[in-house]
């Protein structure tokens, strides 16, 4: 008998294709609901996860569940402590996801300190800038630092993106990288407080866990140069939200392009009326082509370990 797997949210059918053909897949989102999915989940043996929580609530129901997968890298909307006492595996996806994000990063990095979203609402006001002002211009990257914090999967495809336009790089994360990894890469490690202090352009990628939550606030926006910018398409939790409108309405910091909020999908307005972000609604892997590739990475966590009794990329309280 093939293992029975429940699949939430919106995933491209095409990216459920193996999984079809390797077990008994139910997903029909129109009636889904999370009260459809509490009632239902017990009859399961994987979970494909979009779209709603894994709290202990959802994951009691999952009484015969072995496995979740989210439809991404990111598990912060699960709890991963119940679902060990549960015996549950959680699995992610972080390869479909690597260079998809570090586009939008990158995308976010050019909109944001070329002042795209100011020139854009200018002109669609009527109102021609000239540019030849300085307080209409933008910042070039050339020789400019980036500062990565989180230099994983992601964070090492933003690198190359932005060396390719000339930036120099620094990063701080929990582990450095060896000596030999550093010289390839062409990255050099920095304590946090350096990190904020030198980088022209901040951008975020480690997960959100307790030691990353609003590890960027008031105190970091302080050691940073008012030239420069904030880039998050990590975490929304890893940002203290009101102290990042404080800093943008006074000056202490140039702008910051954000895909991610701290309370999705619901945004202050006070962030909405600044002209000196950008704003994109948590759409980092946002292509077909990403979607789908998401989704068969998802479907091979639930099929190896179903299937094959082999665990990929567990993720672990």
């Amino acid at each position: 008998m093939k293992p029975k797997v429940l699949v939430t949210g919106i995933i491209p059918e095409k990216g459920l294709t193996q999984l079809r053909a390797e077990c008994e897949v139910f997903y029909q989102p129109e009636i889904e609901t999370r009260a459809w999915v509490l009632k239902h989940l017990s009859e399961y043996d994987g979970l494909l996860l979009a779209g709603m929580s894994a709290d202990p609530e959802l994951l009691a129901a999952g009484s015969n569940l072995k496995i979740v997968t989210t439809n991404g890298v990111g598990f912060d909307h699960v709890d991963l402590g119940f679902a060990q006492q549960q015996g549950i595996i959680i699995t992610n996806c972080p390869q479909s996801v690597q260079k998809p994000t570090a586009e939008m990063t990158l995308a976010l990095l050019l909109a944001t300190v070329r002042r795209l979203h100011f020139y854009d609402q200018a002109l669609r006001q009527q109102q021609w800038l000239d540019v030849s002002q300085a307080e209409y211009m933008g910042m070039s990257l050339q020789d400019r630092v980036l500062g990565i914090y989180g230099l994983g999967r992601i964070g090492s495809q933003v690198a190359q993106l932005a060396q390719a336009l000339g930036m120099k790089v620094i990063y701080h994360q929990r582990h450095p990288l060896t000596t030999g990894q550093e010289q390839e890469q062409k990255v050099h490690y920095v304590d946090f407080s350096t990190l904020v202090r030198q980088a022209d352009v901040l951008t975020l990628h480690a997960p959100a866990v307790p030691e990353t939550t609003g590890i960027i606030d008031a105190l970091v926006f302080d050691q940073m140069k008012p030239t420069a910018y904030l880039i998050n398409t990590a975490r929304g939790a890893l940002v203290k939200q009101e102290d990042l409108i404080k800093a943008l309405q006074q000056g202490k910091i140039a702008g910051a392009g954000l895909d991610v909020f701290e309370d999705e999908p619901h945004l202050p307005a006070a962030l909405t009326k600044l002209d000196n972000v950008v704003l994109t609604p948590h759409a980092g892997t946002g292509t077909l082509a990403a979607r789908t590739a998401i989704a068969q990475e998802a479907s091979q966590n639930l099929i190896a370990y179903l299937c094959q009794g082999k665990i990929l990329h567990q993720v672990q309280a």
